[in-house]
């Protein structure tokens, strides 16, 4: 597959060809109606007829559509990669040199300081990207979980990536997982990704913002309630009719804070919001697919119900006065 600065549309295509049959197979094996979350780790699965099921125990082995890595992390698994004799990356992969600029005098200054210490490590990020077909974000192009979003998140994806704050691509309805750089080579050659099948966690939103009230004010509640590890473990998944007065980036931001109470990922269901972004970002290309993103990953497909009856637990959430209480 061509190095693009986006995620190539055959790729999502794939990812929604298969939805609708992963969707069937999930709700025939829980018996019941599933979750945004569930879909697309069925969608993901490398055994989904025999995947295990029991939350925070069973072992699941699952196959993500990208993996993102920060300058950082890269060196490593970019090394541990080289030894493996392919001649590519089996998956669409970006390396994003962020991490290792240091603020100290201002962008420019930082920016120009970083180059000249790390010139020997960005040269071979930029060398070994290019030998293994490997996307390159240079100095200066952007923090990694921005970049994520903005141009190869997609609803109803699933990625990892060598950064905390990967989960940022849950505002735009994708499951997206921080990983270390053992695990990013794993996929990067062609392997599963294997993690705990998740607990999960519903949060519904209710009402709409209002006044002073930000994004953050709701995943600083939802901290509150379920404390700085009360999301071990677990996905954190974000429904009611509260979600559409949040904006897509508004989303991501309640995502990305979710590493904060120790979250395998959050993510929120794709809307208009998540359509107008896509727009805005130049892919609109996505929403074109048949079917469409948001057929697939929209609201109509989350069932409106208190998901501690999906054998998870649930917090409601007043989105206005960022108000939440446990569900008995």
């Amino acid at each position: 597959m061509a190095v693009t600065a986006s995620t190539p549309i055959g790729l999502v295509e794939e990812v929604y060809g298969r939805l609708a049959q992963r969707s069937e197979v999930a709700r025939r094996r829980l018996g019941r109606p599933v979750t945004l979350a569930e879909k697309i780790l069925f969608n993901h699965l490398a055994d989904p007829e025999g995947q295990g099921l029991e939350r925070g125990h069973s072992y699941s082995e699952l196959y993500p559509d990208r993996v993102a890595m920060q300058d950082a992390t890269a060196q490593m698994a970019l090394l541990q990669f080289m030894t493996a004799g392919l001649p590519r990356v089996a998956v669409p992969t970006t390396v994003h040199c962020d991490h290792l600029i240091q603020a100290h005098d201002g962008a420019h200054v930082d920016l120009l300081a970083a180059v000249e210490t790390n010139q020997e490590v960005y040269e071979f990020l930029r060398t070994v990207s290019e030998r293994y077909g490997i996307g390159f974000w240079r100095p200066g192009s952007g923090i990694i979980h921005q970049v994520v979003l903005e141009q190869y998140a997609f609803p109803g994806g699933m990625m990892i990536g060598t950064d905390s704050h990967t989960p940022n691509a849950g505002g735009l309805g994708m499951v997206a997982i921080g990983v270390g750089g053992a695990d990013a080579v794993d996929v990067m050659v062609g392997g599963a990704f294997g993690v705990r099948w998740p607990e999960l966690i519903g949060v519904h939103l209710k009402g709409s913002m209002s006044g002073w009230t930000s994004p953050k004010d709701v995943i600083l509640k939802v901290a509150d309630v379920v404390t700085v590890k009360g999301g071990t473990g677990a996905i954190v998944e974000y429904f009611g009719s509260g979600t559409a007065s949040i904006s897509t980036t508004g989303k991501a931001t309640i995502c990305n804070m979710g590493a904060e109470i120790g979250a395998t990922t959050s993510l929120f269901p794709y809307d208009d919001h998540g359509d107008a972004y896509l727009r805005a970002t130049d892919r609109a290309a996505i929403n074109r697919t048949k079917p469409t993103a948001k057929a697939q990953t929209g609201m109509t497909n989350i069932p409106l119900c208190n998901p501690a009856a999906r054998n998870g637990s649930a917090i409601f959430v007043a989105p206005a006065a960022a108000i939440a209480a446990r569900a008995k």
